[in-house]
């Protein structure tokens, strides 16, 4: 009979007092009663402004298999996933929200995945139906194309909150330094042994998102500034082009001057100056910038690989 593994169920909470007891209830029994694994459930309470860490505390006085930490201040869901993995002593973690529309139910969905599938880091819930709102499900499509172009990402590789990772990607991740952490960014430069399976998503029962125009434009900021060089290769070519023109129309009208005779308006030689210096300008910038990225790659402390098994 093989030994039984440790299932790290890690869960940030924000202002969840109405959800967290169903949510335990629902993990406890989906364990006990269908995986026949053990388990133990990390709830990371993101500085939530109603009565979430009370129920915690009750809830790990009532089971130790509940583990909490409460954040000093609000950091945002992928700080509290971090924070959560530095305590997780499972061979394999699961991450999920704490809304309930990620049904417990599905967790064994993606135990048999990883367990059929020896040669799989990560499985990802893909959503048959997504009940978001039309901002959020337009922020979802606009990071799976931006996160496929920068990170060469597989286009139809769906990344979400409830996924489960094996013990060593997650141990990668909490070597990296990263700031503002993006979650599904860093488990794609980690491996690309990355598996989607169909799961359910539910419907809110209690509150509404916090998923904003605001929020959608930040996170879409960040994805590009944090994990590629497109601003800097824009502004570089934008250069390049300025110069270039400025030096074939320079010569264009040089040439007619020498050959036709023909004047050249002063407002045009001014023009193509400054084109010209504008150009040279901009092509500084890009490659300064790509200096400055090479540095910040270094302060990241991204590894150069990751071993996912040996026998030396």
């Amino acid at each position: 009979m093989s030994a039984m593994s440790l299932y790290s169920v890690v869960v940030p909470v924000f202002n969840s007092e109405h959800t967290l007891a169903e949510l335990y209830q629902r993990i406890r029994t989906v364990f006990e009663t269908t995986i026949h694994e053990e388990f133990e459930l990390i709830l990371v309470d993101d500085s939530s402004r109603d009565n979430s860490y009370k129920i915690m505390k009750e809830l790990r006085n009532a089971d130790p298999r509940v583990r909490i930490v409460q954040m000093a201040k609000n950091f945002g869901q992928h700080p509290a996933l971090l924070c959560g993995f530095s305590f997780a002593k499972g061979d394999f973690i699961i991450t999920m929200d704490d809304d309930l529309q990620h049904p417990p139910e599905e967790i064994p969905k993606l135990v048999k995945a990883i367990q059929e599938n020896p040669e799989v880091d990560v499985i990802i819930a893909k959503y048959q139906n997504r009940h978001h709102n039309l901002i959020r499900k337009l922020g979802t499509k606009i990071s799976v194309y931006a996160t496929s172009k920068m990170l060469k990402k597989d286009p139809n590789l769906e990344i979400t909150s409830f996924r489960l990772m094996r013990r060593f990607i997650v141990d990668a991740i909490l070597g990296m330094d990263v700031h503002l952490p993006q979650i599904g960014n860093l488990l794609v430069q980690t491996s690309n042994r990355i598996i989607n399976v169909e799961g359910r998503h539910d419907a809110r029962k209690y509150g509404k998102s916090g998923y904003s125009y605001r929020r959608l434009a930040h996170d879409l900021y960040y994805d590009i500034i944090s994990n590629s060089a497109f601003p800097l290769i824009v502004v570089r070519d934008i250069g390049i082009v300025s110069f270039l023109v400025s030096i074939v129309l320079g010569l264009f009208y040089l040439i007619k001057f020498l050959c036709f005779g023909s004047p050249v308006e002063g407002w045009t030689t001014i023009v193509l100056l400054i084109s010209a210096y504008s150009g040279l300008l901009l092509l500084s910038v890009g490659i300064v910038g790509h200096y400055l990225i090479n540095i910040l790659e270094e302060t990241r402390k991204m590894p150069n690989y990751t071993i996912r098994d040996k026998d030396v």
